[in-house]
């Protein structure tokens, strides 16, 4: 089955991402396990037109990788530079990547008004992300969907990320949703 498109109202995806719906009850590395093998999963069900070969990363905040697996032959080192970008910028600013990307978009006129390297710019300048001695700091953070929050019900902050990194940025984004609300689901009340 195919994935439906995110929403790209920045108010929608950071109310989603922090409603009960989408936060755990509890996350251990058997709910990372559990998690990346759904996606992973997932993913290879994927319709011809949406699947790709694909990295599927989960970290704790403090850095810890606790699953990460390609979900079949085809992914190549660029896409640990992306999740390590996306996983920078969900625990710089503590919401998905896709959200910090329509957050841009929305300041610009939305998502078809702007222009992807505008958006892009404009998140490196909002951010002042080049570095004092002329460095580019934005090498460690990307506004592209993938990246997502991980919560647990009671506690302060973030407690993991998960990442995909390989289909159109939209679909990284859409599959850790359908995946996170349906884990989370799993595990009850």
């Amino acid at each position: 089955m195919a994935l439906a498109a995110p929403s790209t109202d920045p108010a929608v995806l950071i109310a989603q991402e922090t409603s009960d719906e989408y936060t755990f009850r509890s996350f251990t590395a058997e709910t990372a396990w559990t998690l990346g093998v759904a996606l992973r999963e997932r993913l290879l069900s994927l319709p011809q037109g949406q699947r790709k070969p694909a990295l599927i990363s989960i970290s704790l905040t403090n850095g810890q990788v606790v699953f990460q697996c390609a979900t079949e032959p085809g992914t190549v080192l660029d896409n640990e530079t992306w999740v390590r970008r996306k996983r920078n910028t969900v625990l710089r600013w503590g919401v998905s990547s896709w959200a910090m990307r329509m957050k841009m978009a929305a300041g610009l006129g939305g998502v078809g008004v702007a222009a992807a390297d505008e958006v892009e710019a404009t998140f490196v300048k909002k951010f002042t992300l080049v570095s004092s001695n002329g460095g580019a700091v934005a090498d460690d953070y990307c506004i592209h969907g993938g990246g997502y929050p991980v919560r647990v019900r009671g506690v302060e902050g973030l407690v993991a990320i998960v990442v995909v990194s390989g289909l159109k940025q939209e679909d990284d984004h859409a599959v850790v949703v359908e995946t996170v609300r349906e884990v989370v689901a799993a595990q009850g009340e």
